[in-house]
């Protein structure tokens, strides 16, 4: 099953992710994939400040990733926020310990997600961005994780 959002504008898509932080739990991963300058930034921006996010968030590219404190009543403590465009192999992927690093009250989103996917199995969230002719984006929401969240996506793609 999937879900989907249009999104005409990138405050639309920030918006999208900012009401997608309600859909997670502890815990989880979620996977973004698609093109350079699709607007996973933007949404993960949108997340962190659904989640909390009183830091400014950037996009991890040259650190692969960066932590941010959350404050929210989700029980979310930490944002993990990786970006894996530069890696060169999964041995890197794996090296960062994205899925230890969420068993703490946190969850990861993984920018370039479609890279490693192999790497975290099929408990993950992915979003999908797919840019249109006039630069407006439909995300498409899938994964194992979501059968347990139907309720909060339908919402979520209203």
């Amino acid at each position: 099953m999937t879900w989907q959002r249009f999104c005409a504008t990138a405050d639309e898509t920030m918006e999208a992710g900012e009401e997608f932080a309600a859909v997670l739990s502890s815990g989880d991963i979620i996977l973004l994939s698609g093109t350079l300058g699709a607007g996973k930034t933007t949404f993960a921006k949108g997340v962190a400040k659904g989640l909390g996010v009183r830091d400014r968030v950037t996009s991890p590219t040259f650190t692969m990733v960066r932590e941010h404190k959350c404050f929210n009543d989700f029980g979310i403590e930490t944002l993990q926020h990786a970006d894996v465009y530069r890696v060169e192999s999964l041995d890197e992927v794996l090296d960062l310990a994205l899925g230890e690093l969420v068993e703490d009250a946190a969850v990861a989103l993984v920018e370039w997600g479609e890279l490693a996917a192999s790497i975290f199995g099929r408990d993950v969230l992915t979003v999908d961005f797919q840019v249109l002719d006039d630069d407006s984006r439909i995300l498409t929401v899938e994964g194992a994780l979501a059968g347990n969240r139907i309720a909060k996506l339908e919402r979520w793609a209203s």
